[in-house]
């Protein structure tokens, strides 16, 4: 592909999510989903591999299911309210539709099981478009409509199945898209108690993705025990990425930990205490699989008959300043934290 196409298709995608985050009408909401859906397909399958091409076939009919009952239920919302504002769904039926729709087109379980599958098919800049700039857009729709009890148990739901499913997982892209899940549950759970909270936790897991992503980027690691081969070619590198992995589990004192120390504090203001314990626990089984990869990275010396490709042979043609930047937010932010809350409240 072409630069200038590719220059194309990234300008439509944020074209696409802009006007969907400035839309309250349902059309101009879903018009700007589908300008995003569509940019994003040829870059995902632009390696024109058999598996990049399978990923992307899968991808689109996934969102477009999910477009489609999106726009079913907002015309049966109108239908039955007389309004297109997406802030006026009110009625039960279309609620809980949309709520199903945006569900899928973000990867939350139960609706989880294309995620994975499409990450492992992507390469790692793709897969880092798809579980950061891809929740933004569906994310705010689910921000605006007045949510019911449905948002905080799939929040529930994908926090316990993030974890448990990451526990058995040996590729990074499907550990990852895990993590995306689970986040993206903890971030539900307070969506309808307190939606600052929810929207500065989604601004610090891209944070802490965008880096962690680069890091794999850098080390040109895919599997757990390619990272085994990592530290010769990057040692500084290589000390500070668990790290990042035990900020994204949410240990003090990190950024990550704040986020969900706020949400389970919320939680329990609410009288939401076994939702809060349960979602606690589930967050363990997550650290499980973060400490998993930080093991591999600098407890574990490759054997010197591995099949991976030795670091040191590998060009190093991605370096760029944003990975220092976001490699200091996600682990010193920890005391900014109260302010940004505080700003935003």
């Amino acid at each position: 592909m072409s630069p200038l196409m590719i220059l194309i298709m990234v300008f439509a995608l944020g074209l696409g999510t802009t006007i969907t985050l400035m839309s309250t009408h349902w059309l101009l909401a879903w018009m700007g989903l589908e300008i995003n859906t569509l940019a994003i397909i040829p870059l995902m399958a632009k390696n024109y591999h058999p598996r990049a091409v399978e990923a992307t076939t899968k991808y689109f009919l996934v969102q477009a299911t999910a477009a489609t009952t999106l726009m079913f239920a907002s015309t049966m919302n109108v239908w039955l309210t007389g309004v297109w504002e997406i802030s006026q769904t009110t009625h039960p039926l279309p609620l809980v539709m949309i709520t199903v729709a945006l569900s899928l087109k973000m990867g939350l379980a139960p609706l989880h099981a294309w995620l994975p599958d499409i990450m492992q098919g992507l390469d790692l800049k793709m897969g880092l478009i798809l579980t950061t700039w891809q929740k933004i857009a569906p994310f705010s729709l689910l921000f605006q409509i007045n949510g019911s009890t449905l948002t905080i148990l799939l929040g529930l739901i994908s926090v316990i199945w993030g974890g448990w499913g990451g526990l058995n997982q040996t590729h990074l892209r499907k550990i990852l898209a895990y993590s995306s899940i689970a986040h993206l549950g903890w971030m539900l759970l307070v969506m309808q108690l307190l939606p600052p909270l929810s929207l500065m936790t989604l601004l610090i897991y891209i944070i802490m993705t965008f880096s962690l992503f680069n890091m794999f980027m850098l080390s040109k690691a895919t599997t757990i025990n390619s990272l085994s081969t990592s530290w010769a070619k990057m040692p500084t590198l290589i000390t500070l990425t668990p790290l990042v992995l035990l900020s994204l589990g949410g240990l003090p004192p990190l950024t990550g930990f704040m986020p969900k120390w706020m949400i389970l504090q919320e939680l329990t203001k609410q009288n939401l205490g076994v939702m809060a314990t349960t979602a606690a626990l589930s967050a363990l089984l997550s650290l499980f699989f973060y400490l998993r990869l930080s093991h591999s990275m600098t407890l574990v010396i490759s054997p010197n008959t591995s099949l991976n490709t030795t670091s040191w042979r590998m060009n190093n043609d991605f370096t760029f300043m944003e990975t220092p930047i976001s490699i200091a937010m996600t682990l010193l932010m920890l005391p900014l934290l109260p302010s940004m809350m505080a700003l935003t409240l």
